[in-house]
């Protein structure tokens, strides 16, 4: 299991060796993909709990608008929560402005 906020560790060591194009995965922030791929060391990145969690999070990322938090519980639990109820932005912003 990746810690949260650890490095790209095994991307990194791969493409010490490995010159071919790679997908890393794991433990992924927006900002920590990008530098991954700048430097070299993963070709592409592969988002799943934070892509669970955000079902418009291209966009997200495209425009850098905050990311909904995953709720590792809800994880192979079979049942629709927490692989169906998550906002986009825009619901949530939605939600937000009718509290207020």
């Amino acid at each position: 299991m990746v810690a949260k906020g650890q490095g790209p560790i095994a991307a990194q060591e791969l493409s010490k060796i490995f010159r071919g194009p790679t997908i890393a995965a794991g433990g992924f922030e927006p900002d920590t993909a990008e530098v991954t791929v700048a430097k070299g060391d993963a070709s592409l990145i592969a988002f799943g709990r934070h892509f669970i969690a955000n079902p418009d999070q291209p966009k997200r990322i495209e425009f850098g608008l905050p990311l909904n938090q995953y709720d590792r519980s809800t994880f192979y639990a079979f049942e629709a929560r927490g692989y169906t109820d998550y906002p986009t932005y825009e619901a949530h912003e939605a939600d937000q402005a009718s509290v207020d």
